[in-house]
């Protein structure tokens, strides 16, 4: 499997803090393009294989650019690489920008999946997050998806929200079954700093609690085992034959090739990733420099995140990958998953090792106590 992931770099909030931003989004949306095409150009031997799985747009909003420029990107492509019609081919969105003008546009395109930002269907939500959309144009985008014959769409949802009730979040899970969206994510809130929210939590004048999110997450497993959804990694569910390849191969490890500010690429030894500045990029792609920064990955790290990723999969991690790892790494991890087993937190069973359902909600952190950590 390989997959190539365009990182496109504008965002609506960031316009409302960031002048410099504001001012240059146009002229970057109509550079970028050109730019992604010309790093496509310097790195088309990254990848192994020349047939893709999938292509993804995402990052930001990719949806600042007109769907006729979208399908000018995936042409590019088609000089490197070639796809059966069963590919994945993903743009990310936010609700406002999905207007039906797009819409009409996008069926002229092989792009197949939609991801949409939703967040919430309900506006003091959204407000507290600081979303730039309504709750009316969220549903009004899933309408007009059914409407144009996008039936594979995924979005997400936040729970663990400040005075959101039980009753709230069961509300927004209901939501998935009105427009039978077959793939959804949900996330517990994350604070970033230097934003409102986080102002507000410091001050005291929200509040956060674990505990509610723990009860949020608890609630979402039993909606999606009552709607047949698979749980198949912890923030994402699917009915069956709807999981999202792309975000899957980044789980299983799989080699990818991103493109853009700020992109990151993986070849199964090391990391790349582009300098982030939209400007510097763009005169980086004019000039055919590509400036690249390199993480080579070791042995521990491979390990370490081959733990925190497999263990958010519901069927776990394979044993038989654990000899890839040296005889240090494994008696450290025999020692460590013993321990995590008298606890409950792991199970074993036909070759893998997996978190129950009742302890998913702390799979991060449970994946982190068998971490090898160096001296």
């Amino acid at each position: 499997m390989a997959g190539v992931y365009l990182h496109i770099p504008f965002c609506h909030q960031a316009c409302v803090y960031c002048d410099f931003h504001f001012s240059t989004l146009e002229r970057d949306r109509k550079a970028m393009p050109a730019a992604l095409l010309k790093e496509l150009d310097l790195r088309s031997d990254y990848l192994n294989q020349r047939k893709l799985d999938t292509i993804y747009f995402g990052g930001g909003t990719p949806s600042v650019l007109n769907p006729k420029t979208l399908q000018s990107i995936i042409d590019g492509l088609k000089k490197y690489y070639t796809w059966d019609t069963s590919a994945e081919i993903t743009i990310e969105a936010n609700p406002d920008d999905l207007d039906e003008e797009f819409f009409k546009a996008l069926k002229d395109t092989e792009v197949n999946r939609l991801s949409i930002g939703i967040q919430s269907f309900k506006d003091e939500d959204l407000k507290l997050m600081n979303r730039a959309h309504s709750a009316e144009e969220s549903r009004a985008c899933l309408k007009l998806a059914a409407k144009y014959g996008f039936s594979n769409l995924s979005i997400d949802l936040i729970y663990g929200l400040p005075n959101q009730s039980d009753t709230d979040w069961l509300q927004q899970l209901h939501f998935l079954k009105d427009f039978n969206l077959g793939h959804f994510s949900a996330y517990a809130l994350t604070v970033e700093e230097k934003t409102v929210l986080d102002h507000w939590v410091r001050s005291g004048k929200v509040k956060l609690e674990e505990e509610a999110s723990a009860r949020h997450f608890q609630l979402l497993q039993e909606f999606a085992a009552k709607e047949a959804y698979e749980h198949y990694e912890l923030s994402n569910f699917a009915k069956p034959k709807h999981r999202a390849v792309h975000n899957h191969s980044y789980w299983e490890g799989k080699s990818y090739l991103g493109l853009g500010p700020s992109a990151h690429s993986y070849n199964g030894e090391a990391r790349h990733w582009n300098i982030s500045n939209n400007t510097l990029y763009l005169k980086a792609m004019e000039a055919g420099d590509l400036q690249l920064e390199q993480e080579d990955l070791s042995m521990v790290d491979r390990y370490n995140e081959w733990l925190m990723v497999s263990l958010r999969l519901e069927e776990g991690l394979k044993l038989a990958d654990l000899e890839r790892f040296d005889k240090k790494l494994q008696d450290h991890f025999w020692k460590e998953f013993q321990r995590q087993e008298s606890l409950a937190n792991l199970k074993q069973n036909s070759g893998r090792i997996y978190i129950p359902a009742d302890k998913r909600f702390y799979s991060d952190g449970i994946a982190s106590d068998l971490f090898f950590i160096k001296d």
